[in-house]
């Protein structure tokens, strides 16, 4: 019995987001739809034009959603990361402890530095933007991932982000060697689409002959593959992960399990934010596989849960609000 489910790496930034037009975008020089890496002065320019008053803020990053996510439904998480012993870092570091995820952190040794920051931009149509300093995460390195925690665990977790450094590369391809060497599964997201179109080979190297589970969207599958159309692009999938799900919005999810491919309905819902919605489905499906699940039926929960959080503002459930998904899922 391992002592955890799931262990992720990955960044640590703390999410402020926030409701704009796109008229904003236009004003401020801002690429809708995309998360792009700015440095301090540029994100403090953006903060002193939107309303903080009326932003969101809670500890982020992808794989922490995904984290909390896991932990929300009852699995046991933790998180491998680096912040600032600054506001934010210790924000951050209480903010995972009110989660239920473990983590590397340590209030009294935090290092010098800024924690990260992620201007998250929701427009009426419900796509995000982000705007991202990484700080001093952006020095996440092999002596950041815990081995022993990985050993520990069912599956680790690896953040697409970390590729945009070397020293983040590295920390990938370290993680998934100790998982490796230990009988533990990889598992590893693209999260975003410019980290397959610009970070291409860097994730190839990472990924190597293989991965247990990949998880990627329909833009990201098939700039990975460089194939135009999702028919080809999930047969080239089956060369690189062992198993994969590949998320298609409005439209569901499209599951491999090793031998067949299950379809996943989507649930009707209005949409509102897209933010975390990768992030939710990817952690509740975990849980799933983790938990006794099926891919079926984690993929149904994954559903429900992302169908959820796009119909409200922010990228976490309420824990009440896990377990009536869990209720709808077993009743």
């Amino acid at each position: 019995m391992k002592k955890y489910d799931v262990t992720g790496i990955g960044n640590a930034l703390v999410d402020i987001e926030f409701k704009v037009k796109d008229q904003f975008f236009a004003d401020n020089g801002v690429e809708k739809g995309l998360m792009t890496l700015v440095d301090e002065e540029r994100q403090n320019a953006l903060m002193s034009v939107i309303d903080t008053e009326q932003a969101k803020k809670q500890c982020g990053g992808s794989a922490g959603n995904t984290v909390i996510a896991i932990s929300q439904f009852g699995g046991k998480s933790y998180y491998s990361c680096r912040v600032a012993n600054d506001e934010l870092g210790h924000f951050y570091l209480n903010d995972m402890k009110d989660a239920g995820v473990s983590h590397n952190l340590n209030e009294s040794s935090l290092a010098e530095g800024i924690t990260g920051k992620c201007l998250v931009m929701v427009t009426e149509d419900a796509e995000r933007t982000m705007n991202t300093f990484l700080g001093i995460t952006q020095t996440y390195s092999t002596g950041d991932v815990d081995e022993s925690a990985i050993k520990d665990s069912q599956y680790l977790y690896i953040e697409g982000y970390l590729i945009t450094s070397e020293n983040g590369k590295q920390a990938m391809k370290h993680a998934k060697k100790i998982a490796e060497e230990n009988g533990v599964k990889v598992a590893l997201t693209f999260s975003d689409p410019a980290m397959v179109k610009y970070f291409r080979d860097p994730m190839t190297e990472v990924i190597g002959a293989s991965v247990d589970l990949l998880f990627a969207n329909e833009e990201e599958a098939m700039i990975f593959t460089g194939k135009d159309n999702l028919l080809e692009a999930r047969e080239e999938l089956k060369k690189v992960a062992k198993h994969f799900v590949i998320t298609q919005g409005k439209n569901g999810a499209m599951i491999f399990d090793g031998d067949t491919f299950i379809d996943i309905e989507p649930y009707a819902t209005t949409a509102i934010d897209s933010n975390g919605a990768g992030d939710m489905f990817a952690g509740a499906f975990m849980y799933g596989i983790t938990n006794g699940h099926s891919y079926a039926s984690s993929g149904k929960l994954a559903s429900m849960a992302s169908s959820k959080i796009v119909s409200q503002f922010g990228p976490r459930l309420q824990w009440h609000e896990a377990k009536d998904i869990l209720a709808r899922l077993n009743p």
